[in-house]
């Protein structure tokens, strides 16, 4: 069996689960997700900035609203169930858990933790981040000690 980490921050949706799903063909996949809630992972202006690079200025103006810090918990573990309840539903095996401090250093214990042969880093696009390469994808090429594949997530279902 072919063992993932999924890092994510948000539900996945039905895309994102077909995608990474069919990535091994019909070889079976063990998922180990780890969530961050976006309101975690960067501050207010990157997002926004993001937001307008991708021409989603309402979503700029609504950055304000999005829940932060522990209002985002509960949030995050409704989107982490509803991914695992996803991916089971294809059969295959899913696990995971929320991030609250250190993704990067959490990940790194999970590829430990489960032996993966993977890291799979579906995120919205961070534009930002990713310019200056302090993105989860280009810094955990540097730590996990296996193959990361960086992947933008459907933001519609």
């Amino acid at each position: 069996m072919f063992t993932s980490v999924l890092m994510i921050e948000k539900a996945l949706t039905s895309a994102d689960v077909e995608f990474v799903t069919t990535l091994h063909g019909d070889e079976s996949v063990a998922f180990h997700v780890l969530l961050q809630p976006r309101g975690d992972q960067a501050d207010r202006l990157l997002r926004a900035i993001d937001d307008v690079a991708l021409g989603e200025l309402d979503e700029a103006v609504r950055e304000r609203e999005t829940p932060e810090g522990q209002a985002a918990k509960p949030f995050g573990e409704r989107a982490l169930e509803v991914s695992l309840q996803a991916l089971r539903v294809t059969g295959s095996e899913a696990d995971g858990r929320l991030i609250e401090d250190h993704p990067l250093d959490a990940l790194r214990a999970m590829v430990e933790e489960t032996g993966a042969d993977e890291v799979i880093v579906l995120t919205d696009p961070h534009y930002v981040e990713e310019f200056f390469h302090r993105d989860w994808a280009s810094r955990a090429r540097h730590k996990v000690g296996v193959p990361v594949l960086k992947l933008f997530s459907h933001s519609k279902e």
